[in-house]
């Protein structure tokens, strides 16, 4: 839970969305926009489990729907 943790706390430096993720077909997406991350704030989501999919990120590590 830790690795979750540290990558929305990532994610809220970029926004602090009303309702900010997405949950479905076993992937969780956040609704933050890449390019508003820097490229090192990627790597670390990246090694946190994220990717990024058209303008959010998604991750198939943190559960499912």
């Amino acid at each position: 839970m830790s690795d979750l943790i540290k990558a929305l706390q990532i994610f809220l430096k970029y926004e602090d969305l009303e309702y900010p993720t997405n949950c479905s077909h076993d992937t969780l997406a956040v609704l933050v926009d890449p390019e508003d991350v820097s490229d090192e704030d990627i790597g670390e989501l990246v090694f946190l489990g994220f990717i990024v999919e058209d303008n959010y990120f998604i991750s198939f590590k943190y559960g499912s729907c």
